[in-house]
């Protein structure tokens, strides 16, 4: 999450780079999450160049998960939706990361917050919220920068509970 986290926001970084911002991760141990977040599609190399005999390259998120078609998803193995969520929460922390780097907060005012509210809602329930949710937002997500206004980013995470058995229900 570390080595996503500093890609976030369109950067590009060598393994050298991002040595120097992670300097309590072995280079060893760097390497190899990098091989295999590029190896697992969640980090593209963008660039290869020779430095003092060795290949030095240069990393980026791919640019592929930034844009999903609902079929996209449809066909995506868990595997790739691991890979979505990773990248997904990693942007999450990273816009989180630079709002903290300000020198002063106003929390309450700049409407921060975060938090889990369980909801027990059917299918049709559930459904009925989002369309609620969509329509509500839809009046607000097309209104663009004015003076007074601010960017804010709304952020959504679904995550049903797994299904259980009518036996392990009744327990």
């Amino acid at each position: 999450m570390r080595i996503i986290t500093s890609l976030v926001g369109g950067h590009q970084r060598t393994a050298a780079e991002m040595s120097e911002q992670l300097s309590d991760v072995p280079q060893a141990t760097l390497y190899r999450h990098l091989s295999k977040l590029v190896q697992g599609g969640v980090l593209n190399v963008i660039d290869e160049r020779r430095v003092r005999g060795a290949v030095e390259k240069t990393y980026s998120l791919s640019a592929q998960q930034a844009t999903l078609t609902s079929e996209d998803l449809a066909n995506a193995s868990a595997d790739d939706h691991m890979r979505y969520f990773m990248t997904f929460l990693a942007t999450l922390m990273g816009d989180f990361g630079r709002y903290l780097q300000q020198d002063t907060h106003d929390y309450l005012a700049d409407g921060v917050g975060y938090r889990q509210v369980p909801l027990y809602l059917s299918d049709a329930e559930f459904m009925e919220m989002v369309g609620r949710l969509n329509r509500i937002l839809g009046d607000y997500v097309s209104m663009g920068p004015a003076a007074g206004r601010r960017r804010r980013m709304f952020s959504t995470i679904v995550i049903p509970e797994p299904q259980t058995t009518n036996h392990q229900q009744s327990e």
